[in-house]
């Protein structure tokens, strides 16, 4: 099997780790989600829109990167 040659400036890409605080975004993301879709079942029309939001564009997104 042959190696690849990295270059001057190439580096090896990082790989992710998972940490806490991706622990604690993900559970904090869940939660909104939950919590959203349970106040949509009531008929929110404000609370649940803004928790799904924030769950899907904020906090889920972020425990996959941090």
């Amino acid at each position: 099997m042959s190696k690849k040659i990295l270059g001057k400036g190439s580096q090896r890409p990082v790989a992710l780790r998972f940490t806490k605080v991706n622990a604690m975004l993900a559970v904090a993301g869940l939660i909104c989600l939950v919590l959203g879709y349970g106040l949509l079942a009531q008929g929110s029309i404000t609370a649940a829109p803004l928790l799904l939001v924030l769950a899907y564009l904020v906090f889920l997104p972020m425990a996959i990167i941090k």
